[in-house]
């Protein structure tokens, strides 16, 4: 089968408690063996964190609940009103994610797409570090396109021409980077010209997000997204 089982181990310590959020108590609060706020941990490689967390709950005498990062975020849209209805297809943008899978159930998952460079996140949070914003960048770029007037510049919407359902977003950030380079030779760039070039680089980023995700629907003949 083209389906895959996600993980479910049969015990209760397992694997991890969140391994996107990799943390790390100091050696005396491990000793102390009491719960360690978030906010006073470290952060450290995954595999590290995963096998701490497993001992802190071995420790403390709690379970370690394993949660898989992209499958939380997939099983999220279970919580609207009304919930999808199996089988559907499931656009996965997270930071450093960019993921079209095929959702037949719980468990039951296909990917047909995914990034081969760059994520969406990624490139949001590089393309505002172009135009000179704070990280983490994303919501600053897409304020700042608020602003901006759409149609000023083109910029690429990346492998829509091409067969398949990948995704690659770092051509433009290429892009965005040479029209920059071009623009300040003539002086520093103006609010309203970063404005502007905030509003065509989120819009290609978008407009490629939503024709994978139709293309996505006209492959596999499910209806909803």
């Amino acid at each position: 089968s083209d389906f895959v089982n996600a993980s479910r181990p049969a015990f209760t310590i397992v694997y991890g408690i969140w391994p996107a959020l990799p943390v790390w108590p100091t050696t005396l609060e491990m000793l102390m063996m009491r719960p360690v706020p978030l906010r006073n941990m470290k952060r450290r490689s995954t595999s590290f964190a995963i096998s701490q967390r497993v001992g802190l709950a071995m420790g403390w005498g709690i379970p370690a609940v394993p949660v898989h990062h992209m499958e939380a975020h997939l099983l999220a849209a279970l919580l609207e009103d009304p919930q999808p209805e199996f089988p559907f297809v499931a656009l996965l943008v997270s930071g450093g994610h960019s993921l079209l899978v095929e959702v037949a159930g719980l468990g039951r998952y296909r990917i047909l797409g995914e990034t081969l460079d760059d994520a969406a996140g990624e490139a949001f949070d590089k393309g505002a570090k172009l135009l000179g914003l704070p990280y983490p960048g994303g919501p600053e770029l897409a304020k700042l396109a608020e602003c901006g007037r759409r149609g000023q510049y083109r910029f690429p919407r990346p492998m829509l021409k091409a067969p398949g359902l990948d995704f690659s977003f770092s051509g433009l950030k290429t892009a965005l980077a040479l029209k920059v380079r071009e623009l300040e030779a003539a002086g520093p760039l103006a609010d309203d010209t970063r404005a502007d070039l905030a509003a065509d680089y989120q819009q290609a980023i978008v407009d490629t997000l939503v024709g994978k995700s139709v293309r996505a629907l006209d492959t596999t003949g499910h209806r909803q997204l």
